[in-house]
């Protein structure tokens, strides 16, 4: 819903499953160690964003920000996180938002969208070969994200819609996957918070090959009518400042257990503390999104769903701006 560099340590499992093991078998405890370097997030050979983006970069060490039990307690943290993403045993595509890709001869259109004066007014390539969130006559936010593979790219849409050639949209965004850059302050992009949705997807072929490394995007359905460093936007109804601002990012806390949840469900938590959620858009409290694909693991779905929310607290990314237009960090 919406409207109105440096490299550091993977933080793995300290009790590894064996070779050959199930993802359904568990570790004996969950302490996290120090082992690897993280690599660069990549979708289609592309980096999705370079290493030092505010998407890529370890936050496990941030403050706790000042407002965080604030936060919390207009966020329902009596739930359970739900991954949106997943099988949808015949109702539908499966859940979860779909990324295409094309190439630089891919024909292009120009959308006609809703918020024009805060969209990128270019060509976008879509066409039939173009995946939409929910399917195209889903009625949903209908995101179309799509990689131009040999440019790195990235053109998002939100309220994706197309009849008889005309494509339309609500707004469209575009990006460089090879740049920090943002965009205008107070310009929405197909997320509510003004971000890419691209960086901050959890996708099945990263968690299977392990390690996630980037924050995950997340909604939550009341936020205030602001918004903090990388967000560009907001979209709340609130103006009180103790209700979460677009941009606030949680953190799993580190003394949360995994003891009990398989190889590739802790790999997700790992990354959580690590990385956190990004809030990025309004919708159903403490939902959080990945790439539509018919890998998912029901098992791993439900596995998802047992993490709670009141192991999260908001933490003060500031310190990690250099600049009040661009998404590197310090």
């Amino acid at each position: 819903m919406r409207r109105f560099r440096p490299l550091v340590p993977v933080l793995l499992v300290g009790a590894l499953l064996l070779p050959g093991a199930s993802h359904t078998q568990r570790a004996s405890h969950t302490q996290l160690t120090e082992v690897a370097a993280a690599p660069v997030p990549r979708v289609w050979g592309c980096q999705a964003f370079p290493s030092n983006n505010y998407w890529n970069r370890d936050i496990s060490r941030l403050k706790v920000h000042t407002r965080s039990a604030q936060w919390l307690s207009n966020m329902s943290t009596h739930r359970k996180l739900h991954p949106d993403f997943g099988p949808s045993y015949g109702d539908g595509p499966d859940y979860g938002i779909p990324i295409s890709v094309a190439r630089s001869t891919h024909p292009l259109v120009n959308p006609l969208f809703t918020y024009a004066d805060e969209s990128d007014r270019t060509g976008y390539p879509l066409g039939a070969d173009t995946q939409i969130e929910g399917g195209r006559d889903s009625g949903g936010d209908m995101h179309a994200v799509v990689v131009e593979r040999d440019t790195c790219r990235l053109y998002e849409t939100w309220n994706t819609r197309e009849s008889d050639g005309r494509w339309t949209a609500g707004s469209g965004a575009v990006w460089s996957l090879k740049s920090n850059r943002l965009r205008p302050d107070t310009w929405t992009s197909a997320d509510a918070a003004g971000l890419p949705i691209l960086p901050g997807l959890l996708r099945w072929s990263e968690v299977k090959a392990g390690p996630v490394s980037h924050a995950i995007r997340f909604t939550t359905n009341v936020t205030s009518r602001h918004h903090i460093w990388p967000a560009r936007h907001d979209a709340g109804s609130q103006d009180s400042l103790a209700y979460p601002p677009m941009g606030a990012r949680f953190r799993l806390r580190s003394t949360f257990s995994g003891t009990g949840y398989g190889t590739y469900a802790r790999r997700v938590l790992i990354a959580m503390k690590r990385y956190g959620l990004v809030l990025a858009d309004n919708g159903s409290p403490w939902f959080f999104q990945g790439q539509q694909t018919s890998g998912w693991p029901p098992s791993l779905i439900e596995e998802l769903k047992r993490i709670p929310a009141s192991a999260f607290v908001a933490v003060d990314t500031a310190p990690l701006k250099v600049s009040n237009d661009s998404a590197a960090t310090r």
